[in-house]
């Protein structure tokens, strides 16, 4: 295999928010930096071309610029990062809960908040995003003369055409909302009509890394680190509200089916653009019918 391969594409990774810091660091860090080692072992390899994600830019407002992470760099300026330190005091908090004898459900939510902890100080909002940036920061301090690519897609929706609309695998990000409201489970949700939900068809994905492979093999001279965001909110925004008009149009025509063949009818979703009239809603609606059922 290593005697034949030319390109080495990297996909994976594991997108919970919250995922077991152990878990996280394993696949989204070290995972892509073990694929890198791969890779520069192969004989004829021309190009790494790595998926990542927008976020690891972290929560900023604007035009966000196509930038390398530098090894250590942290979204905290001042603060800075030893990606192997890391690593060592991960295996550290984990051999403690093993040594005590912590059940496994205890040794989960234990990591999964050692790594919230971690992304929080370093400047990043979850573990997901942390760890996909230290995964950048290790291929792009260990790549040598290798090309590589780095492609940084946002939310990742359904097709728009290939293999046909609609396609996807699963139910990821913002889709469990709109399978939710589909199924009449879900009528309402906080959050402001104007925000912008950058999201971005999968097939999308696809054709830029495809772009990107013929590129950059064309021009493998060159052993750069070139990135790529791939988005939809400057050219064609979506908002909260779009989403609300057109899920609500989709299930009208096209109402889901449930376990007994009936199906789902659909209202308006309602969208509260304040915490506290969310609030309100949600202990009018269930709160106090439940007080008073177990009263």
């Amino acid at each position: 295999m290593r005697k034949d391969i030319e390109i080495v594409v990297n996909s994976a990774a594991t997108t919970c928010f919250n995922e077991r810091y152990d878990v996280a660091l394993g696949i989204n860090t070290f995972g892509a930096f073990n694929v890198l080692n791969f890779g520069k072992k192969c004989d004829k390899i021309k190009l790494f071309l790595h998926i990542s994600t927008a976020y690891v830019c972290g929560e900023k407002a604007g035009m966000i610029l196509e930038q390398r992470f530098y090894m250590g760099e942290t979204l905290k300026g001042a603060h800075s990062i030893n990606i192997f330190e890391e690593k060592r005091t991960m295996a550290e908090q984990l051999a403690q809960l093993q040594y005590h004898g912590a059940p496994d459900k205890e040794k989960k939510s234990s990591m999964k908040e050692f790594g919230l902890e971690r992304a929080k100080l370093n400047g990043w909002p979850n573990t997901y995003v942390f760890t996909k940036a230290m995964g950048e920061m290790l291929l792009g301090q260990f790549k040598g003369d290798l090309p590589l690519v780095i492609i940084r897609p946002t939310m990742i929706a359904s097709t728009y055409k290939q293999p046909f609309p609609g396609w996807i695998e699963g139910v990821r990000t913002f889709d469990s909302l709109i399978v939710s409201y589909g199924k009449g489970k879900l009528t309402c949700f906080p959050g402001n009509p104007n925000t912008i939900i950058d999201v971005i068809p999968v097939d999308m994905v696809v054709n830029a890394m495809v772009v990107a492979v013929k590129v950059h093999y064309a021009d493998r001279q060159h052993a750069c680190e070139t990135i790529y965001h791939v988005s939809s909110s400057f050219r064609n925004p979506l908002t909260f509200s779009d989403l609300q008009y057109l899920s609500h149009c989709y299930f009208i025509k096209n109402p889901w089916i449930d376990a007994n063949g009936l199906r789902v009818k659909v209202g308006q979703p309602t969208i509260f653009s304040k915490a506290t009239t969310f609030y309100l809603y949600m202990q009018m609606k269930y709160v106090l019918p439940l007080k008073v059922w177990f009263s």
